[in-house]
């Protein structure tokens, strides 16, 4: 009995040892090469989006477009969290959250990124582009391809400019309508130096506060004016807590769109393609629609808000210029001498144009406030 198990352990161990030396034959005898482009194959890339505006504005509603179409065109391979209203990250701390990784996408106004990137205060500069088609050449033009630069040197890809339109001023207790009215003014401003310079000079004392604390510091009195676009007036109430709105179209509210450059430069080049082309797609699309959006709420302003609504005529609005003219050359050497070059050749250019989608419906009689030469030039221009 003995001798078998004998024999049987031997034969295993026999059989046992055949295998390993014969698979052992198959195995490469240097270490396994790796391939970047496989990992993750079966993984589902995940960009977090964050941002600090509600859902039904133009910015949330881009957003909305972009997941939509980039999950379409990746076939679910990336996949877009969106995070609106602030729900993550904010004004103040998005763009280190974007630079630490801690989110893929971000979409800060114009202004917000110029606290990083100088260049980007010419999108801030005041009565720089007379209308809609001189911001979609600047974004098209020399502009954006220098403020897409500066980003790309700062570790930020930007992938896209998305409008909202321009500002107005509202105020509580007593309407703005010419530069003095500003005096002894708190108002709330977006950070960047270029606007804070334009009510400093006119004697007002700046908050730079956050866009979803506007509203509670408006109502406790901590701010009683503000710039901003009718969209943003809307979406936020202000029209609950501000009883004047002044037609200015003093300067351009807008959006970069920016992407973590690390992050964009280990995604695959099919998907790099792909989300690229759904963010040409959503550019277009969102710049559409910011301008269907603050037509329609400025409607609705107009109908049931009960603001006092003033527009100034053109002898008024040629004081806010001439008062904020100073600003150009002030900012000439931080912003550089080509791009404050290149807005002046664009107000040269769009100046006495008049978009096609210019409507004098906008008013009950906007020939009343305005001389009709410049009648298209002064209306909102959305």
């Amino acid at each position: 009995m003995k001798s078998f198990w004998g024999i049987g352990l031997f034969v295993m161990f026999g059989l046992l040892t055949a295998a390993a030396i014969g698979f052992y034959s198959y195995l490469p005898a240097d270490p396994l090469v790796y391939d970047d482009e496989q990992t993750g194959l079966h993984e589902d890339i995940v960009i977090k989006f964050s941002y600090s505006v509600a859902e039904n504005t133009p910015k949330g509603q881009a957003a909305e477009k972009f997941k939509h179409l980039v999950e379409n065109k990746t076939g679910n391979r990336v996949h877009v969290e969106l995070f609106p209203n602030a729900s993550l990250y904010n004004e103040s701390d998005e763009m280190e959250a974007l630079h630490n990784g801690n989110v893929q996408m971000i979409a800060p106004s114009f202004s917000n990124i110029a606290e990083a990137i100088p260049e980007w205060m010419v999108m801030d500069l005041p009565f720089a582009y007379p209308n809609e088609e001189a911001v979609m050449a600047a974004f098209q033009g020399r502009i954006g391809e220098e403020m897409k630069k500066s980003a790309e040197q700062q570790g930020m890809i930007a992938m896209a400019f998305w409008g909202n339109g321009f500002r107005q001023i509202t105020s509580s207790n007593a309407a703005i309508v010419h530069p003095q009215d500003v005096r002894n003014r708190k108002m709330r401003i977006q950070p960047s130096l270029v606007i804070q310079e334009q009510y400093r000079s006119l004697g007002a004392t700046t908050y730079p506060l956050p866009f979803n604390q506007i509203y509670r510091n408006v109502e406790n009195g901590t701010v009683d004016a503000e710039e901003n676009t009718i969209s943003n007036i809307y979406s936020k109430r202000l029209y609950e807590v501000q009883q004047y709105l002044t037609v200015t179209n003093h300067s351009y509210l807008g959006y970069g769109v920016l992407m973590n450059r690390q992050f964009w430069e280990e995604l695959p080049p099919d998907l790099q393609r792909q989300i690229q082309s759904a963010m040409e797609e959503t550019e277009r699309w969102a710049n559409r629609n910011a301008t269907d959006i603050n037509r329609k709420q400025w409607s609705s302003i107009q109908e049931s808000s009960g603001m006092e609504i003033i527009y100034p005529d053109e002898r008024t609005l040629q004081e806010w210029r001439t008062a904020w003219t100073p600003l150009y050359e002030q900012f000439n050497a931080a912003i550089g001498p080509e791009l404050i070059d290149e807005v002046k050749h664009l107000q040269r250019e769009y100046d006495s144009q008049t978009p096609a989608w210019v409507s004098t419906d906008d008013t009950d009689n906007p020939s009343k406030f305005f001389g009709q030469n410049d009648l298209h030039r002064f209306i909102f221009e959305y």
